[in-house]
């Protein structure tokens, strides 16, 4: 587990609420979308794709509030359908996940989960998964860092 703070951003992004077995579809479906906004726009990346959630629950089922986020350079004087979000620094517990999407939650969630809950802070509600390196939906390795937002 890293303790770090994270940069301040502007992400070109669209929110949802959803489940976590929505994810993948609303994933896939948004993200060609945000290339296209992007490439209308005139915005360059800045960063890989990151998922924000808040209260991220601990079941399928449930429903919580997700947003889906490609960081941007330019935009000041963005005019389009989605939202150009700029987000603030902020401090969090962190760590990589290297592998399959089958291991993201067990491998990756969990340890990091009890790493938190034995250490003297405590979740602030925002969670972020970065796709430092995606290599497609069934490939057997990808870059996930997991964040957790840390309040005071």
């Amino acid at each position: 587990m890293l303790i770090k703070e994270t940069d301040a951003m502007r992400v070109l992004s669209i929110a949802r609420r959803l489940t976590i077995a929505d994810v993948k579809g609303e994933s896939a479906a948004l993200a060609p979308v945000i290339e296209a906004e992007m490439e209308r726009a005139g915005l360059t990346p800045a960063g890989p794709w990151i998922f924000i959630a808040q209260n991220l629950p601990k079941n399928a089922k449930t429903l919580f509030d997700w947003r889906i986020c490609r960081p941007v350079f330019g935009g000041k004087d963005y005019c389009g359908k989605l939202d150009l979000v700029e987000l603030e620094p902020i401090m969090v517990a962190s760590t990589l996940h290297q592998g399959p999407m089958r291991s993201l939650f067990t491998q990756g969630y969990a340890p990091l989960v009890a790493k938190i809950e034995m250490s003297r802070h405590n979740f602030s509600g925002e969670s972020r998964e970065i796709y430092h390196r995606w290599a497609g939906q069934g490939a057997r390795y990808h870059e996930i860092e997991i964040q957790f937002g840390l309040a005071n």
